[in-house]
């Protein structure tokens, strides 16, 4: 088995080969240029249908019925957050890259609008830099969020003909990484200290982690395919992991400060499913659980919308306005907690994982906080199988 870029080998050395086939790069790689991956979103009502157009294509969808799931994004005035977002990560990164003296440029490319990835890819090549790390907007291990990505820099270096030309690896998936999660455990902290000092009784409170649903084919194949990582694959393991390590901490924060608390119930939950009906999803649906804590005694959910980097459409809509339509209609108080965004202590810690890529820090070395990590530089066999259109060519993974 070998490690490939599509025709141009992903390892630099003999080393980082043999390495790299563990799963793990230790060897120091002078990446000269990071490029930031994003999802992508529209910026206007003219935007809309084509952007969907982008996000559905190859399958079929008429404008018709993009139309009928446009909505949100008409809401809001056909504006996506997500790009704007996206500006300011960027400029935040390149401070702190600058302010750490790395001398390396951050770019951005989108999958599905401007400013496309293969634009970012030329860019960056006419600009000189030949060996770039990429860095997805994605914090968990599935094909949208993970393997998708490899398969859009592999798509970039077919459309710019760079292939041989230019190496691009990956950072890994990096949901347990101390910066994506510290700002979720002060916003837990927050939302429960403010219910405290509003007189609320914890016992009624329901934390809610939310991330977005997946069809469970596509969950089943998430991650390495030698592990058993039981219902909902590593996608669920990982936010599994990650919620109940929150959840901790946060409790124990405001033990800390003298508190009495009790311990306080929470539930990984979904949202966003699309698809036919009859297509099985991840669940339960958030506006299902909240009605069915209601139904049992709850008085306040908190949503932490632990499957997202910053206040994506999903977030400002499921979130924000259905889910709390859901809170009210069932009579109890509903909280979000904020998204990492630009929040300095994530920014910092994503360049911790560009330092750690630059280094070649060993796993032992590079500090997570589940069990599960720190997880594979370079992804397995197999690893985030896209059901329905199969294996593609990747980057930064081992063969299919």
């Amino acid at each position: 088995m070998t490690i490939t870029n599509g025709n141009y080998p992903l390892a630099a050395t003999d080393a980082a080969l043999a390495e790299s086939a563990a799963g793990h790069v230790t060897v120091p790689i002078a990446y000269d240029a990071v490029i930031l991956a994003g999802f992508g979103g529209p910026e206007g009502q003219d935007d809309v249908i084509p952007f969907l157009r982008n996000v559905t294509r190859g399958r079929g969808i008429p404008d018709e019925r993009l139309e009928e799931v446009a909505h949100h994004y008409r809401h809001f005035g056909g504006v996506s957050p997500i790009n704007q977002q996206n500006r300011e990560l960027q400029a935040a990164l390149q401070a702190e890259a600058d302010r750490r003296g790395l001398g390396i440029p951050i770019y951005w490319g989108n999958r599905n609008w401007d400013p496309y990835l293969p634009e970012a890819l030329q860019q960056a090549f006419d600009d000189g830099h030949r060996t770039i790390l990429g860095l997805a907007t994605s914090a968990y291990s599935s094909f949208s969020s993970c393997r998708q990505y490899r398969e859009d820099f592999a798509n970039a270096l077919e459309a710019t003909g760079l292939w041989g030309q230019v190496r691009i690896d990956k950072v890994a998936q990096f949901f347990d990484a101390p910066g994506f999660v510290a700002p979720f455990v002060t916003g837990v902290v927050d939302a429960l200290r403010t219910l405290l000092a509003d007189g609320v009784d914890l016992t009624g409170v329901r934390v809610l982690f939310a991330t977005h649903s997946i069809p469970t084919t596509d969950a089943e194949r998430s991650g390495p395919r030698d592990v058993e990582w039981g219902e909902g694959g590593a996608y669920a393991a990982q936010h599994l992991a990650v919620s109940g390590v929150i959840m901790q901490r946060a409790l124990a924060t405001l033990r800390e400060e003298g508190a009495d608390l009790p311990d306080v119930d929470w539930q990984l939950v979904y949202q966003s499913r699309s698809g036919p009906p009859t297509q099985p999803w991840l669940e339960p649906d958030i506006n299902d659980a909240i009605a069915e804590h209601a139904a049992a005694g709850a008085t306040t959910i908190v949503m932490v919308p632990v499957g997202f980097v910053s206040d994506h459409m999903e977030v400002m809509w499921d979130l924000d306005t259905e889910a709390m339509e859901t809170c009210e209609e069932h009579g109890v108080r509903g909280v979000r907690v904020p998204t990492p965004g630009v929040d300095p202590v994530y920014v910092s810690g994503l360049i911790d994982l560009v330092e750690e890529r630059l280094r070649g820090t060993a796993p032992g070395d590079r500090v997570r906080e589940t069990t599960l990590g720190p997880w594979y530089d370079v992804c397995r066999p197999g690893c985030c199988e896209n059901v329905r259109a199969g294996f593609k060519p990747a980057i930064s993974g081992l063969e299919p």
